[in-house]
């Protein structure tokens, strides 16, 4: 094992993950080698169709890879991944469940009272800014805020990594700018192990610390890594304004774009 991956809090080392039988089968991603290290930001962009999820899905111990390995925290990955907090795209609340229910039921199964639960279900409300929305059921609240409620529904379990696979696709433009300004002041105050993926080149470059660029599938592979070298603590709208954003942008896209019009060729972005 090199010190790189000892290291790190995520590492994929040379994996394949096929669907199916292994001969005949689909493979989604092939020799894929990432690291990412203790309170780095890496945010992974591609085609639809490229084993962005796939990756993510692996990490989390929900897939378990064809060949290679998973490695956490230098440990092999064998089960779920305890130690990751998952932010899927879709909402994952109760909608039986008011927004404190929700955020509080996260720390049942560590044993915690339900007293305490709620007492710091109140305060995780309070720090994504929904002091005033702790009665409200999912219904009564925007996409936005539902969003707010599972990242904090997320982040109160305090796990070391966080997976989020496209969390704010859903929701409008403004709102995703609230929605990464959110993330990123949080993800400052206690520096998480963070994989992000999305379809959004501006988004990935405006969070990352580092952007990994998948090829189209079938057997999708990791083509680009490139480190974003933009001072932090950022500002989603104002960084895009950057001379450095969009020196980074372009070199990014000259790749994306090849990849992208390949998936549209292969019927994989219709």
């Amino acid at each position: 094992m090199d010190q790189a991956t000892s290291l790190a809090a995520v590492a994929l080392n040379d994996v394949a993950i096929t669907f199916g039988p292994k001969v005949g089968g689909y493979t989604a991603v092939s020799g894929i080698d990432l690291s990412v290290r203790p309170g780095e930001f890496v945010a992974i962009v591609g085609p639809t169709g490229s084993g962005k999820s796939t990756i993510l899905n692996a990490a989390a111990g929900l897939l378990k890879p064809s060949a290679g390995q998973v490695k956490i925290f230098g440990t092999d990955l064998t089960s779920l991944n305890l130690r990751a907090g998952y932010l899927f795209q879709q909402d994952a609340l109760m909608p039986w469940k008011t927004a404190l229910d929700n955020v509080a039921v996260a720390l049942e199964s560590k044993g915690v009272t339900r007293g305490e639960a709620s007492q710091r279900a109140r305060e995780w409300l309070g720090r994504v800014g929904l002091s005033a929305f702790v009665d409200r059921y999912p219904h009564m609240l925007s996409g936005g805020q539902r969003k707010r409620v599972a990242l904090a529904q997320v982040l109160i379990r305090d796990p070391e990594i966080l997976l989020m696979d496209e969390p704010f696709g859903p929701l409008d433009a403004q709102t995703r700018q609230i929605m990464g300004n959110l993330l990123l002041s949080l993800w400052a105050a206690d520096r998480k192990a963070v994989m992000f993926v999305t379809h959004d080149l501006e988004e990935a470059i405006a969070l990352a610390d580092r952007v990994v660029l998948m090829s189209a599938g079938p057997a999708a592979r990791i083509i680009g890594d490139f480190a974003v070298s933009l001072p932090r603590p950022r500002d989603i709208a104002e960084v895009r304004m950057e001379p450095t954003f969009h020196h980074i942008h372009k070199e990014i896209w000259a790749s994306l774009r090849v990849e992208v019009q390949k998936a549209y060729s292969q019927g994989e972005g219709a």
